[in-house]
């Protein structure tokens, strides 16, 4: 893997490869490939999350478009002016990210929103190599535990140095990390994860960018 932030062909995974074959004989309008980055080539503003959801965004092809995760997070990103809407349909409306790009830490679906340590591991290239890209002074949001390692891991830093927390800020050198419980549908349904939050979670990043 050279300094590709992404390859649609890949399947350098087997036990992912297999599952989006079995997924999309069950579902053959889905889309059912690795998931490409979604925005800005040139944002200050990355945002990490876990995995592509069955129904969302290997249903569609664009990161948290098309099931409940991605509500919340379009619309906090509408709000603090990254997003020209407050929602994403599909991989072709007219939506566009402004000085911001959403990525993924694993870019295949896995069984049951789970990727294994391995699977991680080898998708972290793709994330090193994107990180790679990002100018000096940019923000990094880790939604999730699972994002943040993957992270730390992909910018050759220690773990046991930054430890994940829900709004925490880390200086990782050029780059500036951010942490957030995941926007998932377990997450803002328990509490876990409230808008007031996530927003507020928002205004950091954007007073950070500001800086």
């Amino acid at each position: 893997m050279t300094e590709a932030i992404f390859d649609k062909s890949c399947r350098a995974c087997p036990r992912l490869a297999t599952f989006l074959d079995d997924v999309n004989e069950r579902y053959p309008d889905y889309y059912c490939r690795p998931v490409p980055p979604f925005g800005d080539d040139a944002a200050g503003f990355l945002i990490v999350g876990l995995a592509p959801g069955m129904h969302g965004a290997n249903r569609t092809g664009r990161p948290f478009t098309g099931d409940h995760a991605g509500i919340l997070l379009y619309e906090m990103l509408h709000k603090f002016g990254f997003s020209t809407r407050s929602e994403s349909l599909a991989a072709d409306d007219d939506l566009q990210l402004q000085n911001c790009r959403i990525t993924n830490a694993v870019k295949c679906l896995p069984p049951e929103n789970k990727p294994v340590g391995a699977e991680i591991n080898t998708c972290n290239a793709f994330l090193a190599n994107e990180l790679r890209t990002l100018a000096e002074g940019s923000v990094v949001m880790a939604l999730g535990g699972i994002a943040h390692r993957a992270i730390i891991k992909a910018l050759a830093l220690r773990q046991a140095d930054y430890k994940f927390g829900h709004a925490a800020v880390h200086d990782l050198g050029t780059v500036r990390l951010l942490d957030s419980y995941h926007c998932s549908r377990y997450n803002t349904n328990t509490g876990r994860l409230t808008s007031e939050m996530f927003e507020s979670v928002f205004a950091t990043a954007r007073e950070l960018l500001q800086h």
